[in-house]
């Protein structure tokens, strides 16, 4: 697979190895903060000549100020008056380690510093049990994401070491281990409570909200997102509530709801996206609560289809925004605001709001607490991808998106972000992204905008903007208009990242871009090579999604010549031989084994092929692989060790390394494979039975019964590799008896006269000439060549049907006037004419042995006219000047004396005239690479 795109669902928040990934997946070996130490260095130190212990301590506070968690602690670790500095509380007010492993020990290394944290942000149930080791005990406001695991005795515990907290927020990930008990202790401990929001109860009884009510005077937000059963009539009983929302939540009485939700004094906004709603209980909401001033419904199936048959229902909601699928959700806050005595533009409303009401509390809460449940809501819809939203997406759901990505809040940043990378897909394992939504984001200004955000100090801004980038970029005009824009330069960047998240996604941009021919050198001169190796190199194990956006990345990079000499100047191939060797992650090992694939088909180029094969451990990586159960490794294991077969060394080394059982097993098992597969076990077979050695190895291990089935097969590709194969094996007699045995014969014949491809037809043509040129006969007459058989063969009717199959492929390429007119002159022109009309194009890239052309010469003496004409015929396809090896080809001719055989076949007045017209074209072919030569 040659790019990937990531999406984002909550039932697999917890596995490393999903198509659809989490902005932040829970693994072991997630960085750790380095803990600072006490050296001290000497004065004099620094760039340019720069004193830095002399600069003031207000200039490194603010230095500090600008830097991550991991560098802050790093650059206190330099001397005693740094690690002071480091320390000032007002470095840590916030903290986020989402991005960290948060152990009880690091938590209680951090403790020092978090005296005065006021906002906690984490990622994880196992983060949440070390949290109140922090002894923070002056926090307000925590958030916690991927706490599917979270327990009632968690979270109780955090509620009770932290009764400063005005806001606690866990989810958006179902927390299906919490119950109404730990609301319940939220509520008794944290009095000062001013917004909670859960996600993912089963059920939220009225006990527990009737302790809100009690024990939380000031809680003005609360939201039960995606929970199974919520007392609604307790909820009228939390008189302070100003927020609710209760998107995606089941099991509603919405009757009961809308009575009692009315009733409360200070409520303004509802958000009921995600349910079952009705348009009654919408109307009787907006049209019975006083102060209600906002209504989200989106995505709500049945409010939809019955508002539609209510033409008169708009009536009742004047003056109130009420937002659906079907509304204009810029406009209705633009006809909100309007409604205040503010005149903004909708098309920019979320943008400039900000500047409007920096006086205007209420309508600022109202449009936080908007940006927060609209990109909850989308997110939430971009991740189901529900039928029949095409038109919300490219009529204002992208538009949307973008406007919130623009948001002051962080949280909503990032989802915004991810809805952006996640809504354009419409296929993951296929990447798949949908061209119109895609185009949708760049034409709304969504590039430049992401970048831009791509360049945020904070990490989850950032990694959630590379995601974006990543999956918009597999649309090639996306693709251009984020390099254009100079994204490869801020990916590059990215993947240089302390942060592995930020690493990972930026990795997976960059696999994506370097699908393009364009963008390749692009990457390599932004530094992205050695930034990709080293990210092999420095998350080793454990983390498989950045290694295989690494390795993948690197294999598209592979393809281009100069970037593959790049890759392994960067020492790419120890990299990703160490992958092939090591990762037991099928992902990480598909696209290890593509990438050494790539990096070995330079042959002719530069020397990576047998670097390669040089590489500790690299071969007997590979023919491991090709037992994987995951069919792309063995796919591309097996295409490895197909271009490393191509060096002779390695050929043999292969071999040793136990290839030939390897590729031969693989061959019996992938009868019913992919296309691909059966392609490359085929052609890794025809690599290594270049060797005479490997070739009878091949043939008493039992491959020629599976190379005779995929010439069976209906893809061109697959018949070249299998008659390339089976060329090569019927050199050696006794394959060539196996091969008719096996009932090869009817199989070589049937693709000599019907296969789509020429290259095939030509090499069934030349193993059909190989088995009846005499050479077996010997062999034949001893008697079966496979011990123990018992197979009766009719050698003389096999014989008669290649031949008359053999001349039926010469006599394609032969046009009758042509060859007339060729016969008659001695014109070089006329000759030509029938050179071009005869060439075969790929034929040029075969190469073959002094032996083997030998055999070619010797058939030109043959008495069968048909295989004179066919060995003439193949002559002259590896002599025509241009082709890769034709030099190669007339240098051994020569050295073979074959100009006299030449002479003597075109001379001949028994001989066919397509025989004798190739002998006197070959002849032409050496006299040119003589002149080629003394030149």
């Amino acid at each position: 697979m040659s790019r990937r795109v990531r999406r984002r669902t909550a039932q697999s928040r917890d596995k490393e190895k999903v198509a659809v990934s989490p902005p932040y997946a829970e693994a072991p070996d997630h960085c750790e903060i380095p803990r600072p130490g006490g050296c001290c260095f000497g004065g004099g130190g620094g760039a340019a000549g720069v004193d830095w212990t002399a600069l003031p301590d207000d200039t490194v506070v603010q230095i500090f100020s600008r830097l991550n968690y991991r560098d802050r602690a790093s650059l206190a670790s330099t001397c005693r008056s740094w690690r002071l500095l480091g320390s000032s509380p007002s470095l840590w007010t916030s903290l986020d380690l989402r991005a960290h492993r948060c152990d009880p020990d690091i938590a209680a290394v951090l403790a020092g510093r978090c005296a005065h944290l006021r906002r906690l942000r984490f990622h994880g149930s196992a983060s949440a049990s070390a949290l109140i080791y922090l002894q923070a005990r002056g926090l307000r406001e925590m958030a916690g994401d991927c706490c599917c695991e979270i327990t009632d005795a968690s979270l109780s515990v955090l509620a009770a070491r932290h009764e400063a907290l005005e806001s606690l927020q866990i989810g958006p990930d179902p927390c299906m281990r919490i119950t109404s008990d730990a609301v319940r202790h939220i509520a008794m401990c944290c009095t000062r409570l001013r917004r909670l929001r859960l996600s993912g109860i089963r059920e939220v009884h009225g006990e527990a909200i009737n302790a809100l009510a009690k024990h939380c005077p000031q809680l003005a937000e609360l939201a039960f997102l995606d929970c199974g059963l919520i007392d609604e009539g307790a909820l009228g009983k939390v008189v302070p509530l100003r927020f609710l929302s209760v998107a995606g939540s089941r099991n509603l009485k919405w009757s009961t709801a809308s009575l009692s939700w009315s009733s409360l004094p200070s409520l303004v906004a509802v958000d009921v996206s995600r349910t079952d709603v009705s348009a009654s209980a919408v109307l009787r909401l907006l049209s019975a609560s006083k102060t209600l001033k906002v209504l989200c419904a989106l995505n709500c199936a049945v409010f939809e289809e019955e508002w539609s048959y209510n033409s008169t229902a708009c009536r009742k909601t004047k003056g109130k925004l009420l937002l659906a699928q079907f509304s204009n959700v810029c406009s209705g806050v633009a006809s909100f605001f309007k409604g205040y005595g503010y005149v903004v533009r909708e098309q920019s409303i979320f943008a400039e709001w900000r500047s409007l009401l920096s006086e205007d509390k209420n309508l600022s809460d109202i449009m936080n607490w908007l940006e927060w449940i609209l990109s909850h809501s989308l997110l939430r819809a971009a991740e189901s991808n529900p039928n029949g939203m095409d038109g919300f997406w490219l009529r204002q759901g992208a538009a949307l998106l973008l406007s919130l990505v623009k948001s002051f809040q962080e949280d909503v940043q990032e989802r915004a972000a991810t809805g952006l990378a996640i809504f354009v897909v419409t296929d993951d394992e296929n990447a798949t992204v949908e061209p119109a939504r895609a185009e949708a984001v760049m034409q709304n200004g969504g590039i430049p905008l992401l970048l831009e955000l791509a360049r945020s100090s904070q990490e989850g801004v950032q990694s959630e903007a590379a995601k974006a980038i990543a999956n918009l970029s597999v649309n090639s005009k996306v693709a251009k208009a984020v390099a254009d824009e100079g994204g490869i330069h801020i990916l590059a960047n990215l993947a240089r990242s302390s942060n592995r998240v930020v690493a990972e996604e930026a990795a997976g941009g960059l696999w994506n871009l370097s699908v393009g021919e364009e963008h390749k050198a692009a990457i390599a001169d932004a530094g992205g090579v050695k930034a990709l190796v080293n990210l092999i190199f420095k998350w080793t194990s454990g983390v498989d999604g950045v290694l295989e956006r690494a390795a993948g990345a690197l294999a598209n990079l592979a393809a281009d010549d100069k970037c593959s000499v790049e890759i392994a100047m960067a020492g790419g191939v120890r990299a990703l031989v160490t992958l092939a060797r090591t990762c037991k992650v099928e992902g990480v090992q598909e696209q290890a084994a593509r990438a050494l694939a790539n990096l070995a088909a330079h042959g002719d180029s530069n020397s990576n092929n047998a670097a390669v094969g040089q590489e500790e451990g690299a071969l007997e990586a590979l023919v491991q692989l090709t037992f994987s159960q995951n069919e792309g490794v063995r796919q591309e294991a097996a295409g490895a060790l197909w271009n490393l077969s191509f060096d002779d060394r390695n050929r043999e080394a292969i071999a040793l390394a136990g290839g030939v059982e390897a590729l031969v097993a693989l061959a019996h098992a992938c009868a019913n494979a992919s296309q691909g597969l059966q392609e490359r076990a085929a052609g890794a077979l025809w690599g290594l039975s270049v060797s005479e050695a490997n070739s009878i190895a091949i043939g008493r291990e039992g491959g020629v019964a599976p190379l005779i089935a995929l010439a069976r097969t209906d893809a061109e590709d697959v018949h070249e590799t299998a008659a390339g194969a089976l060329w090569n094996l019927a050199f050696n007699s006794g394959n060539a008896l196996r091969i008719i045995e096996e009932g090869g014969v009817p199989a070589l014949v049937h693709l000599c006269s019907s296969s789509g491809s020429k290259m095939a037809r030509f090499m069934a043509a030349l193993a059909l000439a190989y088995m009846f040129d005499g050479r077996m006969d010997e062999v034949a007459l001893v008697g079966s060549s496979l011990e123990g058989s018992s197979k009766s063969v009719n050698f003389d009717g096999a014989r008669r049907m290649a031949l008359k199959h053999i001349e039926a492929f010469v006599l394609t390429f032969s046009d009758p006037q042509v060859f007339s007119v060729a016969a008659s002159s001695s014109a070089p022109a006329a000759l030509a004419q029938v050179a071009d009309t005869a060439r075969i194009q790929e034929a040029g890239h075969l190469r073959c042995s002094a032996a083997e052309i030998g055999r070619y010469i010797a058939m030109l003496r043959n008495p069968s006219s048909v295989l004179r004409a066919c060995a003439a015929f193949a002559l002259l396809q590896f002599t025509i000047p241009g082709g890769r090896h034709a030099a190669h080809h007339a240098s051994l001719l020569q050295k073979a004396g074959a100009a006299r055989v030449l002479r003597a076949t075109a001379a001949a007045t028994t001989a066919p005239v397509e025989a004798k017209i190739c002998a006197r074209i070959v002849l032409r072919n050496l006299e040119h690479h003589q002149l080629e030569a003394a030149t």
